[in-house]
């Protein structure tokens, strides 16, 4: 295996996080007005987050099928331009700029897109050859289920919550145009704008890299459809569910709840669900980042109803057999591997053998320890450095918080880190600390240097993406405006500085 990563500079925004007036980012003008601004700044990856329809709580991480994409980011000038929404429908969608109102959204998007699909023609070639393939029928069926009883799937009445053949055969067809055919023009329509904006962003010489969860919800149409492929009791109950271990950030640890998965059934169809996951992944982005990859090599499994992650134990993954035939199906993909948090000799070693690249946090790098694997000076090549992700602070929010002794101490030791990179970068307040680490990220020798638009634009604690473990107040965070041409200029000059 190799890496398939070539040097460069990416930005870390996702699609939910830009801006316009309809309440969330969407993939229409912004987000091509997005992409220009990257090709402007010479950037080559565009880091969005995962694309798929969000469930309870609203985390892109936490899906309704893993497949899909959010019907939230469905361009709706784009219906209005196609004949199927008029103008005072469009703008009886605008909502204030700021953080994202997912409630408000809940309540009102889904009744505008179902008078756009009211004036769809179903019986269109290519709309007929979409529902034909299939490819969606198991999420349409679930969420026409969702929208007539509501409640986890496990509420249902058991002829639909076990998925009976005849019984979901009579209600598909009792509910095609009302319902399952809604659901399937929602992602028959986010599917062609989608590609329509990869196609542009490709076409401006910039990749995009996608975020592939490793667990799937509890209440999906993944764990509805296969429930074998997860380890639940007769009654479909979790039996294990996923989480970390108490760390130093979390002393209880993280109680995740997403089922595990049953490795052995998988194994013994010679993993063809995830291998038909990543494939649909593929057509979707052009580099994944597996989330929490050294679940692939041991995973942390905790009873089902415990309280905490405390009482857990680490199982046994899959391990490089899996990998073996992901290469075997579909030859080298490009990957990065989220190897962060607990890591042992097994994930390196895996990490290794798979040849992807690492993950590195510049955020980390400042605890005075020369070994520490997040200074520039221990980051290899075949990694991806940021200067944080969407789970940490943004890189201001982080320094705003500092005591001035910390802060003191802190520029002492960015200093050093620069110059043992051959850089000087003069600076005294925060702010400008907060930009000299966003120097330091692209002058390391990784491969590839990630920032998040947040840190590209200085922004602190108020533009936050997500908190881990807190429950509220997350995944809300837009940008008011496109970046503007002083900080497109300020990113060109920091990109073509570094050789990126």
């Amino acid at each position: 295996m190799e890496n398939l990563i070539e040097r460069g500079a990416g930005v870390l925004c996702h699609i939910s996080s830009l801006h316009g007036k309809y309440g969330i980012g969407t993939i229409g003008k912004e987000a091509y007005e997005f992409a220009d601004f990257l090709r402007r700044a010479h950037v080559k990856y565009w880091q969005i987050l995962p694309l798929a329809q969000t469930g309870y709580g609203d985390s892109p991480y936490s899906s309704v099928c893993c497949n899909s994409g959010n019907p939230y980011f469905i361009d709706l000038e784009a219906l209005k331009d196609e004949g199927l929404l008029d103008e005072e429908e469009l703008a009886s969608c605008e909502m204030p700029a700021g953080d994202i109102d997912y409630g408000a959204l809940f309540n009102t998007r889904f009744d505008i897109l179902r008078l756009a699909y009211a004036r769809f023609d179903i019986t269109n070639e290519e709309f007929v050859s979409f529902v034909e393939s299939g490819e969606f029928d198991d999420y349409a069926v679930f969420m026409s289920l969702k929208a007539r009883y509501s409640g986890s799937f496990n509420e249902f009445p058991d002829s639909y919550k076990y998925a009976e053949n005849l019984a979901i055969k009579e209600f598909r067809e009792t509910n095609y145009k009302s319902d399952y055919c809604f659901w399937i023009f929602l992602q028959f329509v986010f599917k062609k704008q989608w590609e329509k904006l990869k196609a542009y962003v490709n076409a401006l010489g910039i990749k995009i890299i996608g975020d592939l969860p490793l667990y799937v919800a509890y209440d999906s149409a993944d764990v509805w459809a296969r429930p074998e492929l997860f380890c639940l009791d007769e009654d479909l109950n979790p039996t294990e569910v996923a989480g970390v271990p108490p760390d130093y950030f979390s002393p209880t640890g993280q109680l995740w709840g997403n089922p595990v998965y049953n490795w052995d059934l998988l194994e013994s169809e010679k993993y063809e669900w995830w291998i038909n996951r990543i494939r649909k992944m593929r057509e979707t982005v052009d580099v994944i980042r597996i989330d929490h990859f050294r679940g692939f090599d041991r995973y942390y499994s905790i009873p089902a109803g415990a309280e905490t992650a405390e009482v857990g134990e680490w199982k046994q993954g899959p391990g490089l057999k899996f990998f073996l035939q992901l290469k075997k199906k579909l030859g080298n993909v490009p990957v990065i591997a989220e190897d962060l948090g607990v890591v042992d000799y097994g994930v390196e070693k895996l990490r290794q053998r798979t040849g992807y690249p690492g993950m590195k946090i510049m955020l980390f790098a400042f605890d005075g320890k020369p070994s520490n694997p997040y200074l520039p000076k221990n980051i290899q090549e075949n990694a991806v450095v940021y200067s944080g992700t969407h789970d940490n602070a943004t890189a201001l929010g982080l320094l705003k918080r500092m005591t001035d002794s910390q802060f003191t101490v802190f520029k002492t030791r960015l200093r050093a880190a620069l110059r043992d990179e051959g850089v000087a970068v003069p600076f005294k307040t925060r702010r400008e600390a907060a930009r000299a680490l966003c120097v330091c990220v692209l002058a390391s020798n990784a491969n590839l240097a990630i920032l998040p638009v947040q840190d590209i634009l200085g922004l602190g604690d108020e533009a936050r993406m997500n908190t881990p473990s807190t429950a509220t107040g997350n995944w809300k965070f837009r940008l008011t405006q496109a970046p503007s041409r002083y900080d497109t200029a300020i990113l060109r000059k920091m990109v073509k500085e570094f050789n990126r």
